[in-house]
């Protein structure tokens, strides 16, 4: 009897609990934003290192005009942490709903495949999700390296010209090859998850298909090629 009662309690219950899960169209909607939103900061911060081969000058400025942007209206380095906290928030929101979809499609198959055959697709597909930690870790590095300057040679705050070149001496190469590595995994990262935020926002169909994955995959190759020119043109004395 009490087996029988908890059946049809449990059966009740599942239904309400169902009832507050948000969508899952509404989570890949979250990820669509949240990447086009990290997507814009990528395409920004490729253009502002690329005034390194414009001069010291030139960069250090930048970077010191990205702490006064909206001055007086906004407090010095205002608009900056508004931009991190966005950032953060979009980070944040990106991880959460990758993570729920993907137990959400673990739980709709709890069996696994006895003879698993292989589902043509890309080498970015099947990776995003290593891809993601990787390029997790590269950003907390990243940030402790260059913006707080702790695990940087040269280190001083807004001497961004001198704390890249004191970063990828050649002598320092397991960094760049780090770099490298962080670089292309999001690019695969890119292509792949600008291709999906595509189909999420119904921009997608059989006409456009070709056409939006070639955009996809040449966004991908401007953002890697971009980051990848300042490390390689440290290490080899061309800026």
């Amino acid at each position: 009897m009490r087996t029988l009662v908890s059946v049809r309690t449990a059966g009740r219950a599942a239904p309400k609990a169902r009832r507050y899960r948000m969508p899952s169209v509404l989570l890949k909607f979250v990820m669509a934003v949240s990447g086009a939103i990290m997507l814009l900061f990528l395409l920004l911060h490729m253009v502002g290192n690329l005034k390194i081969f414009v001069g010291a000058d030139e960069l250090n400025a930048y970077a010191a005009w990205l702490r006064t942007l909206l001055e007086p209206a906004v407090p010095y380095e205002g608009t900056l942490w508004f931009v991190r906290f966005m950032l953060v928030v979009a980070i944040a929101a990106h991880i959460w709903s990758a993570a729920l979809l993907t137990l959400r499609a673990r739980r709709a198959r709890p069996v696994k495949y006895v003879v698993r055959n292989k589902v043509p697709g890309s080498y970015a597909a099947r990776t995003m999700r290593w891809g993601g930690v990787i390029i997790v870790l590269f950003l907390i590095y990243h940030l402790l390296d260059l913006t707080t300057g702790t695990l940087n040679p040269n280190g001083k705050h807004l001497e961004v010209y001198q704390n890249v070149g004191a970063d990828f001496t050649p002598d320092r190469w397991y960094v760049t090859l780090f770099y490298v590595l962080a670089v292309v995994a999001v690019g695969f990262h890119v292509r792949h998850g600008l291709w999906s935020a595509l189909q999420t926002l119904g921009w997608s169909n059989n006409a456009r298909e070709k056409t939006l994955k070639a955009i996809s995959t040449g966004f991908a190759v401007i953002l890697t090629v971009g980051f990848l020119a300042v490390p390689f043109a440290v290490t080899f004395g061309l800026a």
